[in-house]
């Protein structure tokens, strides 16, 4: 093993967490490379016996493998449990802990970028899978008042909303037809995109889930999409007088929770933003 820190995924080409974190290493003068590694499936379970390596830090884990690395670690942390999907695996004396920082990372975008608290408001998920859950898990801690879930396989949307039904917290799963949009899109204060629509490379680039015709002037709109930087749903929410914020907060606070866990010390997190903030802006000239 070259590196005893990194991220893996399959495919791995797109990721830009290396940017970021490696700056944070370099400006804390810890002498590691944040390697990406591309792990197929069937090397999977080989690669993570790896992460039992003394000396090992850690591994961030991006798709397709946040749910079936579950088996492989030998603890969940809470978050991980309720979530279902692990985003970063820690080594303990050789014990393997598998973490997830998809939701404290948003909440931190949220209200350390955007100055978004969503204690008491209402607030539109759109898509039911992995981020989604992430998402609704920060949420329903945080205190929302009311949160509606939008999925095409309403199916989906209604499991999802089951799972995380507890007490007076009662998600409502619908469709994502105009016309059941209707009832609760203009009446949110938060609307957060979890799904592929937007997404840079996609099979929908240039489609929203909702247009700006139904959205408040009041609502911030969080897409978890982070490239393109603009998607067409931020600029609906902008159309619509409402604040766009991009995923890269949301990535980048989540990598940040895992670099002080892994490297237990506090993230230089002004570098960190500033490394991201350059590449995107030398991707797009």
């Amino acid at each position: 093993m070259s590196s005893n820190i990194g991220v893996m995924g399959h495919p791995i080409g797109h990721t830009k967490s290396p940017v970021f974190q490696q700056a944070g290493l370099d400006e804390l003068g810890i002498e590691e490379t944040f390697e990406a590694w591309d792990i197929a499936p069937q090397d999977l379970e080989e690669k993570v016996a790896t992460f039992r390596t003394s000396g090992f830090l850690a591994s961030c884990v991006t798709l397709p493998h946040k749910q079936a690395v579950i088996p492989l670690v030998d603890e969940l942390t809470e978050a991980a449990q309720a979530i279902g999907a692990v985003n970063w695996i820690f080594n303990r004396d050789g014990k393997l802990v598998g973490h997830n920082t998809d939701g404290t990372g948003f909440l931190r975008a949220l209200r350390e970028k955007a100055g978004f608290d969503p204690d008491g408001i209402d607030a539109v998920v759109f898509g039911a899978g992995g981020a989604a859950r992430a998402i609704i898990y920060a949420l329903k801690s945080s205190g929302v008042n009311r949160l509606t879930i939008a999925n095409r396989t309403v199916e989906n949307a209604q499991a999802l909303a089951s799972n995380f039904s507890e007490g007076r917290f009662r998600p409502t799963a619908i469709g994502m037809s105009r016309d059941e949009l209707s009832n609760f899109v203009p009446y949110a204060t938060l609307l957060v995109n979890t799904t592929s629509l937007g997404m840079a490379g996609g099979p929908a680039e240039l489609s929203t889930p909702v247009t700006a015709d139904m959205i408040s002037s009041d609502a911030l709109g969080y897409d978890a999409v982070y490239a393109p930087p603009m998607t067409r749903f931020l600029r609906e929410v902008e159309d619509a007088g409402g604040t766009a914020a991009g995923g890269i907060s949301m990535l980048v606070y989540q990598g940040i929770e895992g670099f002080e866990k892994a490297t237990g010390q506090p993230a230089p997190i002004e570098t960190m933003f500033a490394a991201i903030e350059r590449a995107i802006k030398s991707s797009q000239t």
